[in-house]
């Protein structure tokens, strides 16, 4: 499937422990061409050190960027939105799959991401999830989207999300062409 996305650079910022080969962002990267915010430390994640990544690859990009994040990479959109003075750079961000890093055991593996961030987002949003995510509830996802300002979309409802889940490479996936397509339709809003 051919990109409309010729003329931004698409940040890939993926969730706690990295995409794997399989995910549908890695695959993205390999057919797209589109660049993964590689973070220093993926098994024990700081919000800081993450934040300060997105902003060196924001500020490194050249023209507009759209970001692509998956699980806890959507929890570091809605931070590093708050503090970053480089927000008018983004044009618009697709976030799949938000991980509850307020649910105590997820709190526990990943501490120091809670609370998560709920201001509106300076830039248009998409937040797809499913309503069989293990790692966060349908609810949860769709008062992060309301607060964050995003659009929302029930990806099993609207039957882009394989057998849901986490969204990721578990979920049959493979190259995601739905995701693209929504990735599309964001970047051409205006």
């Amino acid at each position: 499937m051919a990109s409309n996305l010729t003329d931004v650079s698409v940040l890939l910022l993926p969730g706690w422990q990295n995409s794997d080969p399989g995910h549908w962002q890695s695959r993205w990267e390999t057919l797209h061409g589109d660049r993964r915010v590689e973070q220093h430390e993926w098994l024990r994640p700081l919000r800081g050190d993450w934040s300060a990544r997105l902003e060196e690859e924001v500020l490194s990009a050249p023209g507009r960027v759209i970001l692509v994040a998956h699980s806890l990479g959507c929890i570091l959109v809605a931070a590093w939105a708050t503090h970053s003075r480089n927000t008018h750079k983004v044009s618009a961000a697709l976030l799949v799959a938000p991980g509850d890093v307020e649910r105590e055991d997820l709190r526990q593996m990943i501490p120091g991401w809670a609370p998560i961030v709920r201001q509106p987002l300076p830039f248009r949003a998409l937040v797809v999830a499913a309503d069989n995510d293990p790692y966060c509830a349908i609810d949860r996802s769709r008062d992060m989207a309301a607060d964050w300002g995003a659009v929302f979309v029930d990806a099993v409802a609207a039957d882009i999300g394989g057998s849901g889940g986490h969204l990721n490479s578990g979920s049959g996936l493979g190259d995601w062409p739905q995701g693209r397509s929504l990735l599309n339709e964001i970047s051409k809003e205006q």
